[in-house]
């Protein structure tokens, strides 16, 4: 039992996720940052980053709910081995 807790802990952990990111459409609104401590402000013109662009099934909602938040819809998320495009 204790060995299929730790597969399950472990296989939460593995980057299953990735952000795609339109910059350039960014209109600096910032309500991505607000929801998840993955996105910051760049203080040199305004507009969203990610620290990481690949990401596990524990940061999934906290990523999909600054993806929904965007006034613009310039993040997406993908599951990583099949492409499909969740938001």
């Amino acid at each position: 039992m204790e060995k299929e807790h730790s597969e399950e802990h472990s296989d939460k952990e593995k980057k299953k996720y990735v952000l795609e990111y339109d910059r350039e459409g960014c209109i600096g609104a910032a309500a991505c940052a607000a929801v998840s401590k993955n996105w910051v402000i760049s203080p040199e013109d305004g507009k969203a980053d990610y620290l990481e662009a690949e990401f596990s099934e524990a940061e999934l909602e906290e990523n999909m709910e600054a993806a929904r938040s965007c006034p613009v819809n310039v993040i997406h998320i993908k599951r990583k081995d099949t492409g499909e495009k969740l938001i």
